[in-house]
């Protein structure tokens, strides 16, 4: 299995529970050594990233390096998680590359992606195994392991 610097947990956030399951035989497929968190709602991912809410005296809870964010669901989209995300102290969002995984055809939502810093990239769903690794190549340093 491939381990990579600073990439303890693929955290998956999407109302999907279906898309979720998916994604998580994506990262699975890929043989890497990395833990998988699914989560259903943008507020909940917001707590896991900063310890709170029921993540509250949980902080042995692996790091997310990779946030795999729909846009659409109820109650705090994705942009609403952005804009709280852009808030957080830096050591809750240090070394995370944040990915738009959508189903939006909207082409201003790509144009609004495109401009937001914490975005490193928009992709349409579903994730594929390629795109996974491309991910994790360009973004994440390789451990060889003796």
């Amino acid at each position: 299995m491939k381990k990579y610097k600073d990439l303890e947990c693929v955290l998956l956030i999407d109302d999907d529970i279906s898309t979720n399951f998916i994604h998580r035989r994506i990262v699975e497929n890929a043989k890497i050594n990395v833990a998988v968190k699914e989560i259903t709602s943008a507020k909940e991912a917001l707590d896991y990233l900063t310890y709170s809410g029921k993540y509250q005296n949980v902080e042995n809870a692996p790091k997310a390096g990779i946030i795999f964010l729909d846009i659409n669901m109820p109650g705090m989209n994705g942009w609403d998680f952005i804009a709280e995300y852009k808030k957080l102290d830096e050591k809750h969002k240090a070394r995370i590359v944040v990915v738009m995984l959508t189903t939006s055809l909207n082409p201003d939502d790509e144009l609004h992606a495109a401009r937001v810093e914490e975005i490193a990239t928009y992709l349409h769903k579903p994730l594929n195994l390629e795109t996974f690794s491309s991910i994790t190549n360009r973004y994440f340093e390789e451990i060889t392991e003796n």
